[in-house]
């Protein structure tokens, strides 16, 4: 499977990740939706959060890390964070989790949405805990380091 493959294939079922974005870089957890076709992550947050503040003059640099075990998926992903006005998305991506938050649902004065562009992303693509369990045991066995998965960057 090609790296791009690997990658998105992976993290279709990864719900959350550190985001962050300059000028802080202070990195808090934020649930994510992927959209493969524009090399995008997504974001429903609140007016007045840290990432709205810091894109509200126009798009930062910013960096959304995954870590899922269940997956197999360890990632950096970069690129910029800009807030979008694009209400089709919205109504796409809005679940039962958004809507917790937001007293009055998506059309609350409150919610924004962000868009992370991505330009690149590190990724680690493992072989999952039997497969570990797996490449340790030979590597005492034979004397070889372990195969511990793919390792690639990739450029969006």
């Amino acid at each position: 499977m090609a790296d791009k493959a690997t990658f998105w294939e992976r993290l279709k079922d990864v719900n959350a990740g550190m985001l962050g974005c300059a000028p802080h870089w202070k990195l808090a957890p934020m649930s994510h939706y992927a959209d493969p076709d524009a090399s995008a992550l997504w974001f429903i947050t609140a007016d007045g959060t840290e990432w709205v503040q810091a894109v509200s003059a126009g798009p930062q640099k910013a960096v959304h890390c995954v870590s899922s075990a269940g997956q197999h998926l360890y990632a950096r992903i970069e690129g910029e964070l800009s807030l979008s006005n694009d209400r089709q998305k919205l109504d796409e991506i809005w679940n039962a989790v958004a809507s917790s938050w937001f007293e009055d649902g998506k059309r609350d004065e409150d919610v924004r949405l962000l868009k992370l562009s991505m330009t690149g992303a590190e990724v680690w693509a493992t072989t999952g805990s039997a497969g570990f369990l797996y490449e340790i045991a030979k590597a005492k066995l034979t004397g070889a380091k372990p195969d511990m998965g793919e390792h690639f960057v990739l450029a969006f």
